[in-house]
Parts: structure tokens; sequence; C-alpha cells
């Protein structure tokens, strides 16, 4: 039973049934993005300051909390990865004590779930550069529309659509093509072999 829980993956595409692995490194996964998650919304309201002349321009930095959701389906390849490596890491973040209180999980789940449609958009069936980028696009997409509801309701037209393209520019450059750059790290370093991500170029 253990020899087959770690045996290699089948590298056919838009294979859908999970592993005992694959479940355990999604979770760690979310666990550990979860802490960075924590880590980062304290850097995040400690840096307010530095944007009052325009606070839109901190959207800049969003794109941190949306690397669960791109790094997690390009090295488990299932569906639902993105979604449960963003909710475990917002749960993780909610209970180390986010100053954003419980809200932060409903952003996990409505995070997790756009960043799928990144990679259900190809059925999964490709694990690439296009789909992590539309991954953090959409992610960053759903992010954006919450804050306009919880946090900037009463912003201008304006404000919203900068906000909104820098949001969607941050989670493009830091979730998805720096979630691409850590999991062709972590293949190169033969971390992934159980996976095909580990086996196969990204």
């Amino acid at each position: 039973m253990a020899d087959e829980a770690v045996r290699p993956l089948d590298t056919a595409p838009g294979t859908s049934s999970w592993r005992t692995v694959d479940i355990i490194v999604t979770a760690v996964l979310g666990v550990a993005f979860g802490v960075l998650f924590w880590l980062w919304s304290l850097l995040y309201t400690a840096a307010t300051p530095v944007f009052v002349g325009f606070p839109p321009s901190q959207a800049a930095m969003y794109g941190v909390w949306l690397l669960a959701a791109v790094v997690a389906p390009l090295i488990v390849r299932k569906p639902g990865a993105a979604l449960f490596a963003e909710l475990i890491g917002a749960t993780v973040e909610a209970l180390l004590g986010s100053h954003f209180g419980t809200t932060v999980i409903l952003y996990g789940l409505l995070q997790g779930a756009a960043a799928e449609l990144g990679f259900a958009a190809f059925r999964y069936r490709r694990s690439g550069w296009l789909q992590a980028l539309l991954a953090a696009a959409l992610a960053g997409l759903a992010a954006a529309l919450l804050d306009f509801h919880f946090y900037y309701p009463d912003w201008t037209a304006g404000w919203k659509t900068g906000y909104l393209a820098l949001v969607v520019s941050s989670t493009v450059v830091i979730a998805g093509i720096g979630g691409m750059a850590l999991t062709r790290a972590l293949r190169a370093s033969g971390a992934l072999s159980s996976f095909a991500a580990g086996r196969t170029r990204v």
C-alpha cells in the first residue's frame, strides 16, 4: 500500500484520480503557503503608509496570496488542486490570526475556484505557461472583485480600474511567472520525482 501511494504518477494527461501522495503534498503546500500568506499580510499592512498617495497602487503586492492556487496544480496536476491548496492556505492564515479575519477563507475558496478555470479550460490536459498565467489572472480578477465588495465599495471607477489592473498584473507576475519559476526550481532539485511535473518540462 505504501509503495502504491508514492509510485510515480501515470503521465497520461487529464488523469483525475488522486493518490495519497497527491493529497499530502497539496496539503503541505497549502500549509506552507498559508504561513507565507500570514507573514505577507503583516508586511502588507505595515507597508500601507507608503501607498497613501494612491492607495490602489498597493495592489502591486497582491500576487503572493495567489501562489498556492498556481503552484499546486502545476505540481499535482489534478482537478481541484488549486482550490484545495489555496483554501488550506487561507485557512491557515486565518488560524494564525490574520487581521483580515475569517474573510480570508472565502477569498481562498473563490480564488482557488477561479484558478481552477485556467486549467479546466484545457480539460486539465496541459500544465504550462499559458495555463499558469491564465489561472493567475482569473484568480486575481476574483480577488479584486471581492475587495471591491468588502473593502472598497466607495472608490471611484478610475481607482477601481487601476486597482483591478494592478491586482491582475501582480498575480500574473508573482503567482503566474513566479509560480512557474518555483515549480521549475523544484523539478531541477529532484523534489518532484513522484509527479509528472518532475519528469516533463514546463
